[in-house]
């Protein structure tokens, strides 16, 4: 007997095996172009500024040279950036805690049986997300004005006095109010999405035992979607520190939000009114390295907490 013939793997043609290759390479261009570019020449710029000699008139009196790290030490040094995240962080303490609770609690409500209108429930929530933040900021600012305000008014009528919301520290809350607003229903349907994958086998299993409603969700919804309560507190906590459009938006309303009430309104004003782009790129470089480190601080902790639990 002859011994059976093993099969001859197939030649792939040189165009197949190139397909992937062609594939990947418009998103590679674009990677390029519109992300390590701009990376790459924001930080050329963090090390360099303008050395003018006399009054700056003549041909080359203004010349680009090598500044190395003093950029990034006077940015590290500017007392407005420190005051600008701290203040950040004031509007993140009440954003993000507010945000996701919300979200979470609208979630369980529409995951509920008895719940009507379910779609319609739905969809209002996460319009706002739909709305863009300039036009949300604008919505709310003239809603805060005392002049325009309906409420002011129907306050006014009432005899009773319309609070501030454009000054102080009513002005937190304002600015919460309006990302709160607009980015709950993202959070809501991400929430949303978790619980509906939980097997229905479960909820089952937990009404045989004399569950309540409530017991079901403390117990079983809130413990099987942490995952994504965490990838929706990562995603807050980078829209909080990166907050610029409200509180640019409203600052022609109020004298209460100066031209550096956030770090990124700083890196604007730098960059655009004062001139100085290249202070500019190392504050923006200084954010993007806080904003990754804090984001890995808290992936590990997260990380570290779910490797605890799992050992239990």
């Amino acid at each position: 007997m002859t011994a059976p013939r093993t099969p001859r793997a197939r030649r792939v043609p040189n165009g197949v095996r190139s397909a992937p290759y062609g594939f990947l390479l418009p998103a590679a261009v674009l990677f390029l172009l519109f992300f390590a570019l701009p990376i790459g020449y924001a930080l050329w710029l963090s090390l360099h500024r303008i050395d003018v000699q006399g009054l700056g008139l003549g041909r080359g009196a203004r010349r680009e040279v090598w500044a190395g790290l003093s950029n990034y030490t006077a940015a590290l040094t500017d007392s407005e950036l420190g005051h600008g995240a701290l203040r950040v962080l004031g509007y993140g303490a009440i954003v993000v805690p507010v945000m996701l609770g919300l979200a979470l609690l609208f979630a369980l409500l529409l995951d509920t049986e008895r719940v009507r209108a379910r779609s319609f429930s739905r969809l209002a929530i996460f319009l706002p997300y739909a709305i863009p933040g300039v036009v949300a900021a604008l919505l709310w600012g003239f809603l805060y004005l005392p002049d325009v305000s309906p409420f002011h008014y129907l306050l006014d009528r009432a005899g009773l006095p319309g609070p501030d919301l454009m000054d102080g520290g009513a002005l937190f809350g304002s600015l919460a109010n309006i990302a709160v607003w607009g980015g709950t229903g993202f959070n809501m349907i991400v929430i949303y999405t978790s619980l509906r994958s939980i097997p229905a086998e479960v909820y089952e299993a937990a009404r045989l035992d004399g569950a309540s409603p409530l017991q079901i969700a403390l117990r079983i919804k809130i413990p099987m979607v942490v995952p994504s309560l965490v990838l929706t507190f990562f995603f807050s906590v980078i829209a909080t520190l990166q907050v610029f459009s409200e509180p640019t938006t409203l600052k022609p309303l109020t004298n209460g939000i100066s031209t550096t009430w956030s770090p990124l309104m700083k890196v604007y004003n730098d960059a655009f009114v004062a001139g100085n782009v290249y202070a500019a790129s190392a504050t923006a470089v200084v954010l993007a390295l806080a904003t990754f480190a804090l984001s890995f601080a808290l992936l590990r902790f997260a990380n570290s907490r779910a490797k605890h639990r799992g050992t239990r």
